[in-house]
């Protein structure tokens, strides 16, 4: 079955470049030219994946990625954010309100392609429970077969490309890993992904597992080079 993909944007002519592109490449498309438009087809079916402009009228896709990381039944939607804006701190923006990638124009379709199929890759392989089955210490329980976290006892949800991060963490505890080694372990050398993407998915990680994320004891900075997890208190 095709997977369907939402274009999100105003200017009618990017939506045909991108239609016709990524119907060559097997996917259904559905189009939407402002946020209501977008957040109606959204809630009404369940697209594989949304390319979504920044800048919309009515609505801007700031605003829309938060809705829909908010709810429930959307919040693990694969998200490309699309704009004209080359503003690092809207890039990084996009991505800590929930974006998986951003692009801006004019953008190379080829490369845009590619990320489509990065995104989807990664939000469809969640962490490989083959190698580490699950992962018990103090305050923190993971099942890697069920995707199961608990912290302090209490079941957390995190997203796929952190449970890959949290369980590649837990293979190596105690090894320090730079951004750059990161990109090549979880997001692999052929994704178009910048280091400071690493940073983002560590800060949703440890919001997730760490008691005060400003001062991990799971997840450290090791300052100037990377992160490593932390090796267990000897009895």
């Amino acid at each position: 079955m095709k997977k369907t993909i939402l274009i999100v944007d105003d200017e009618k002519d990017i939506v045909e470049l991108l239609a016709y592109n990524l119907e060559r490449e097997g996917y259904k498309i559905a189009k939407a030219y402002d946020g209501h438009q977008a957040l109606q087809y959204i809630r009404e079916n369940k697209p594989a994946l949304v390319i979504l402009d920044l800048m919309l009228p009515g609505i801007n896709g700031f605003e829309i990625c938060r809705i829909i990381r908010k709810k429930s039944e959307t919040e693990n939607l694969p998200l490309i954010m699309l704009t004209a804006k080359n503003d690092s701190v809207d890039k990084i923006t996009g991505l800590e309100i929930g974006a998986d990638d951003y692009m801006t124009k004019p953008f190379d379709v080829r490369e845009l392609l590619a990320r489509v199929r990065a995104v989807l890759r990664r939000r469809e392989a969640p962490a490989n429970p083959a190698e580490v089955d699950k992962i018990s210490l103090p305050g923190l329980e993971v099942n890697f077969r069920t995707y199961e976290v608990k912290v302090e006892g209490k079941k957390i949800e995190l997203g796929p490309t952190e449970l890959k991060l949290l369980q590649f963490f837990v293979m190596n505890r105690g090894r320090v890993y730079s951004r750059e080694q990161l990109l090549d372990h979880i997001w692999g050398s052929e994704n178009f992904v910048e280091p400071r993407t690493v940073d983002v998915h560590i800060s949703r990680l440890r919001a997730g597992i760490e008691k005060d994320k400003d001062n991990p004891s799971f997840v450290l900075t090791v300052r100037g080079i990377g992160y490593r997890f932390a090796e267990p208190e000897q009895p």
